[in-house]
């Protein structure tokens, strides 16, 4: 099913895409995006990177959550990805969720990121969610900038900074922790069905 198109620039740099739910299909384009990121890139903490298999119970995991799992497609071949996930496991955070964009690094640029977090947004605001958390590495040297920007653009705002908590590729790494509400956010309690989920 497709979310939306993006017609957003008639640039050469930036051509049209789809944004449509992810499936199983997806997963070693999804895979092979998100493993560039973690041996080459400071945006993901982990070291090794996970394969098609692990990747495809991830995709599972959020999915049986009611959670939206999305790519930005063009002429067949995934270009990026978003999802979004539990921001904790504990009941009380039921209602928090944390977002995740990953982006072929050879399509960095295109607008990719932001159409996909708005797409992202834009599902959750139609479900019991009430938060999103974005937890963004940074680096003295720049990295995670640009995600810093998407997010701020929609309406994301920052909310705290944990210092050097990373260390990858040589470099320390800052988590900078941006939050954004979800349809009425904390100005109302949610209905008791959605409560007793």
């Amino acid at each position: 099913m497709t979310i939306s198109p993006n017609l957003a620039s008639a640039s050469p740099q930036r051509r049209p895409f789809t944004i449509r739910k992810a499936g199983p299909a997806d997963v070693p384009a999804i895979q092979a995006i998100y493993a560039h990121h973690v041996l080459h890139g400071r945006a993901s903490f982990e070291e090794t990177p996970p394969n098609v298999d692990d990747m495809q119970l991830r995709m599972a995991e959020v999915l049986r959550k009611g959670l939206p799992y999305l790519v930005a497609e063009r002429g067949g071949e995934v270009l990026g990805y978003a999802y979004a996930s539990s921001y904790r496991a504990r009941s009380a955070y039921r209602f928090a969720i944390e977002d995740s964009i990953y982006i072929d690094h050879r399509y960095v640029g295109e607008g990719l990121g932001q159409a996909l977090l708005e797409a992202l947004i834009a599902r959750c605001e139609t479900g019991p969610w009430r938060q999103m958390v974005a937890v963004i590495a940074c680096t003295a040297s720049g990295e995670g900038a640009g995600s810093l920007a998407v997010h701020e653009r929609l309406g994301f705002r920052t909310v705290g900074r944990l210092e050097a908590v990373g260390l990858k590729h040589g470099q320390w790494i800052d988590t900078v922790l941006m939050q954004r509400p979800l349809g009425a956010g904390n100005e109302s309690l949610p209905d008791q069905a959605a409560a007793s989920r």
